[in-house]
């Protein structure tokens, strides 16, 4: 099949734009092309251009933040919905949000995404003199904004580690909640396979964050060995897997909400996993294809 990748800058490091990098890369080992003379358009979260052949529209998320204009910030994604012959949502939350918001769609289906497992098995596992000092190393990482809750994630760390553990926290803007700590190290933005060589020497990656769509950070870090903290909230307990610590917050209806207001969390309401995922992009790219092939010859 012959694919015209749209909206995908494989240079950027974003989440969204990360992840096209790598299902690209797995869909061309099982024999796709990205070359003219096109089947089939696979979109990310929405179409820059409508021509003969079928759309697949891959959403990331929709905007319901009360302190943007996020009816504005819809309207694209809302007509690639729209004029789209096939839908992939992130998870089954994504598919609810939207459902929410935009009304069903006749043609969708849930494709969690997955890791790089090549790239995280060549990699090497991070050195650190400072860190050999530590028995268990904990660690987050982001593009941190309020609804990430880096507070939240230190509050836990020092809840719950012993003076022997530490935690990394990767990503920018992590100055604003800085916490003067020993056992705290900021490393600010480091590379993608820094970042996985870290995971791979990590114990615990915690992601409080609130109603996050399916983060990839996470994706990663479970794909490198480590234990997964969240909240229940959103998607990202759908691919956290069965073994994480998931944190309970009331369930949200839907509403639009200030987002960069979340509340405090709880952590004595721990509840079980109920979601398992795989996470092989091996996997996830043969789901693609098989939801590609069935919208283009439907």
């Amino acid at each position: 099949m012959n694919i015209l990748l749209d909206n995908v800058n494989t240079n950027s490091s974003s989440g969204p734009n990360s992840f096209g990098k790598k299902l690209k890369k797995y869909l061309k080992k099982i024999g796709c092309n990205f070359s003219s003379d096109y089947d089939i358009q696979l979109s990310f979260i929405s179409t820059t251009s409508k021509g003969q052949i079928p759309i697949v529209l891959r959403l990331d998320g929709i905007y319901f933040n009360t302190s943007q204009d996020y009816c504005l910030q819809n309207k694209p994604i809302e007509f690639s919905y729209q004029v789209s012959d096939g839908v992939v949502f992130q998870t089954e939350f994504n598919k609810e949000l939207v459902f929410n918001y935009f009304g069903p769609h006749d043609n969708g289906i849930v494709i969690r995404n997955g890791a790089d497992l090549d790239l995280i098995g060549d990699i090497k596992t991070y050195s650190s003199s400072v860190l050999d000092k530590f028995d268990k190393i904990w660690a987050c990482a982001s593009r941190w904004r309020p609804h990430k809750r880096l507070k939240e994630n230190i509050k836990y760390f020092l809840e719950h580690s012993s003076e022997k553990e530490c935690l990394i926290i990767a990503g920018d803007n992590a100055k604003f909640d800085v916490v003067d700590d020993q056992r705290i190290f900021y490393l600010g933005n480091i590379s993608y396979e820094n970042l996985l060589s870290l995971y791979k020497r990590v114990d615990y990656f915690v992601h409080l964050a609130w109603i996050d769509h399916c983060p990839n950070v996470v994706v990663d870090a479970r794909a490198a060995g480590c234990k997964i903290i969240c909240s229940s909230t959103g998607g990202t307990k759908e691919i956290a897997g069965d073994d994480a610590i998931i944190i309970e917050e009331d369930k949200w209806n839907y509403q639009p909400i200030n987002l960069y207001n979340p509340p405090l969390l709880d952590f004595t309401k721990k509840v079980k996993n109920k979601f398992n995922s795989n996470y092989d992009m091996n996997f996830v790219a043969q789901e693609y294809l098989r939801f590609l092939k069935d919208v283009k010859y439907d």
